[in-house]
């Protein structure tokens, strides 16, 4: 009865903290500033940025989309982490394990996953 709930909330928590952990590394990621000769062309004159400051690139657009996405993965994943949790402490597992709590761990595999992979680039 306790294995198999200590098992699956066990579970819960090292996906809800591994996921924390990618994100939050990568929220901290310093940004890499561009080399000195990278702003001169081959005469060693400084040649002017392709865009203006106040302009965001389109990479930089799609990292932010990427990152808000992100975030809200990471809430729905701490949503069905914390209904996962409720549910196991509620249900006896050791005489049924409920299907609806193995559909909610799959989901929240799957959730991580994507959170992982987005988090790679």
């Amino acid at each position: 009865m306790d294995t198999r709930r200590s098992f699956l909330a066990g579970l819960v928590v090292m996906g809800t903290v591994t996921v924390l952990t990618v994100v939050a590394t990568r929220a901290q990621a310093p940004e890499v500033p561009l080399s000195p000769r990278a702003s001169q062309d081959k005469s060693g004159a400084p040649v002017a940025p392709p865009e203006s400051p106040n302009l965001p690139s389109a990479d930089k657009r799609m990292l932010e989309a990427n990152e808000k996405e992100i975030k809200k993965k990471v809430e729905r994943l701490y949503e069905l982490a914390t209904e996962l949790k409720a549910e196991v402490d509620k249900t006896d597992s050791s005489k049924v394990l409920s299907l609806t709590l193995l559909k909610k761990t799959e989901e929240i595999e799957k959730l991580a996953r994507d959170i992982r992979s987005r988090s790679k680039g």
